[in-house]
């Protein structure tokens, strides 16, 4: 497991990719590429998919690279920006049959050895229900959710990856909720209260 560089080492890889270091690339490759990975998938939900969105992504941010400005966005968001944008454009040419929400929020739905049966198989029919809420959802507030829950973005890192202003964001997530609770039975609409913390 690589070590988390502080943003000055970031930004040194930045400037040594922009002299031509291979190196350089592909460090900033295997620090972000997971994260990326994981956010295509939980948008475009579909494994090659979303490898194809992650390479797009870096090739598209590698050759561009000189356009990126940290005084606006860390590279991070502007890396999560060019990704965003490739999902929609994959997304809107697909129909998505099914959601891992233990993926979207990093929640393991795996019943404890202490757990009884029945309460295993609760829990389980709750997982079931709210990923059967969030396929409902539009890919802009499946897109939110993912965000802020799966990726524990702020919502100004939000509003710069959605390309619209805060407030919007804002109001995505919190549609999300809205639409998620009427989906959602009483058992399941507690559960979710307590996964997103709402």
């Amino acid at each position: 497991m690589t070590q988390q560089p502080v943003m000055f080492e970031i930004e040194k890889m930045i400037l040594l990719a922009l002299q031509g270091e291979q190196f350089a690339y592909a460090q900033l490759f295997e620090y972000y590429g997971s994260g990326l990975y994981r956010l295509c998938y939980n948008l475009v939900l579909n494994e090659q998919d979303a490898e194809d969105v992650v390479q797009e992504s870096f090739v598209y941010a590698f050759k561009n690279l000189q356009r990126y400005d940290p005084q606006k966005a860390s590279f991070k968001t502007w890396l999560y920006t060019i990704a965003v944008s490739r999902c929609r454009n994959t997304y809107r040419r697909k129909y998505f049959p099914t959601i891992d929400l233990s993926q979207v929020i990093n929640f393991p739905f795996v019943p404890s050895t202490s757990e009884s049966p029945e309460a295993a198989l609760a829990m389980r029919e709750s997982s079931d229900a709210i990923q059967q809420a969030l396929i409902k959802l539009s890919p802009l507030l499946r897109e939110a959710v993912v965000l802020r829950y799966g990726h524990g973005l702020t919502y100004r890192e939000m509003s710069d990856v959605m390309d619209c202003p805060q407030k919007t964001a804002e109001s995505r997530v919190r549609l999300a909720h809205e639409k998620l609770r009427d989906v959602l039975h009483p058992v399941g609409r507690g559960l979710l209260e307590e996964l997103l913390r709402i």
